[in-house]
């Protein structure tokens, strides 16, 4: 796997697929010896080596299952950026994915909700993390209700687009471009149901539910508002080129909100941060080598109905979030239903692919 994009263009890179997971394979194998290494330190046993040695394998298996939908979000928007943007969402993007999201956004949270200073969270994670743990569950109800919010938008938005002209679930996704036209409707939409949702928790939650469900739909708006205005003041924008910083920012918040799920979500296997930033970590990898499959076979391009099917994901992954905030999901049900819906979006390009050449015949 190489770090940037073909510059032969969409669909005609001719490399092997197994060639762009290269990286992610080496990150793979140093991984597991690190955590096989921690087990053992951990430990001083050999079933307690193949214990963290499994429990970074699932993570990372955890991470890519939950991240799917997120690769082809990722490639939608990437194929619109220029190439020197391309070349650092896939160089920093990978830094701040695994470094940033999967170590430092855990500490954050807990230097923010226990009050105490960066370098006692990490003591904290190394020698209490069973109070490590708990702090960050007792965060989940924001976090969820952030996320949930963002990534809810992010769905929308595809879908009340009065320009898209493809549709997958005709008689829904037709009726929302239609509805498009009608100004905000997606934040009306949206703060409808965080009022929902809201009504339904005691009122110490429901005030923090509300609370942070308004601070992502006020960061999506402002990342969409601060792209633009970024994007706009590029030189290679008036040359005709798409996307830049502001198109960066959007995906590194996009990034992050889908790292929600998979960070508090891991805890429930391991209270350890250094072996939940291995195993996430391997799984990020993989993200970022799926990305670039995708936009340089042109795989979006040659599968209509599959940027639908990640969005649906998307949109389901932000209502299981809000469900969160009243019950636990397991993971691997948020998982399993996102690949679900994009295997099925997949079956359907397929199908239409054959019907459009036996047409065409």
């Amino acid at each position: 796997m190489e770090n940037g994009l073909s510059s032969q263009g969409p669909g005609t890179d001719a490399r092997p697929l197994l060639r762009y997971f290269t990286w992610a394979f080496v990150v793979t194998a140093v991984g597991l010896v690190l955590g096989a290494f921690l087990g053992w330190q951990m430990t001083g046993t050999a079933g307690g080596m193949l214990t963290i040695f499994f429990i970074c394998l699932v993570l990372a298996v955890l991470e890519i299952s939950l991240s799917f939908d997120n690769a082809i979000v990722n490639a939608n928007k990437l194929k619109e950026m220029t190439p020197e943007w391309q070349h650092r969402f896939l160089t920093w993007g990978i830094i701040i994915a695994v470094f940033g999201m999967r170590i430092v956004f855990p500490l954050l949270i807990v230097v923010i909700a226990a009050k105490i200073g960066p370098w006692q969270a990490v003591v904290l994670a190394a020698a209490r993390p069973e109070e490590y743990a708990r702090i960050m569950h007792d965060a989940h109800l924001p976090i969820a209700a952030f996320g949930g919010t963002f990534l809810m938008m992010v769905g929308l938005s595809f879908f009340f687009d009065h320009e898209k002209d493809v549709h997958w679930v005709r008689w829904l996704e037709a009726r929302m471009q239609k509805y498009a036209t009608i100004r905000g409707i997606e934040v009306a939409v949206v703060l409808t149901l965080i009022l929902v949702f809201s009504r339904f928790l005691e009122p110490v939650e429901s005030e923090v539910f509300f609370k942070s469900a308004i601070w992502g739909l006020l960061t999506f708006l402002l990342v969409e508002v601060l792209g633009g205005l970024l994007d706009s003041t590029q030189e290679t924008l008036v040359a005709g080129a798409k996307g830049g910083l502001g198109a960066f920012l959007y995906l590194e918040v996009l990034d992050a909100s889908f790292s929600f799920d998979g960070v508090i979500g891991a805890f429930a296997l391991t209270q350890n941060l250094f072996i939940i930033a291995i195993g996430l970590g391997i799984g990020a990898m993989y993200v970022r080598s799926m990305t670039i499959m995708l936009v340089e076979k042109g795989t979006l391009a040659q599968y209509r109905y599959l940027e639908h099917g990640a969005f649906y994901a998307i949109i389901a992954l932000s209502v299981i979030m809000f469900l969160q905030s009243f019950v636990h999901i397991p993971e691997v049900i948020t998982g399993l239903g996102g690949a679900a819906l994009i295997g099925v979006s997949l079956w359907s390009s397929i199908r239409w692919n054959r019907k459009t050449r036996a047409a065409g015949a």
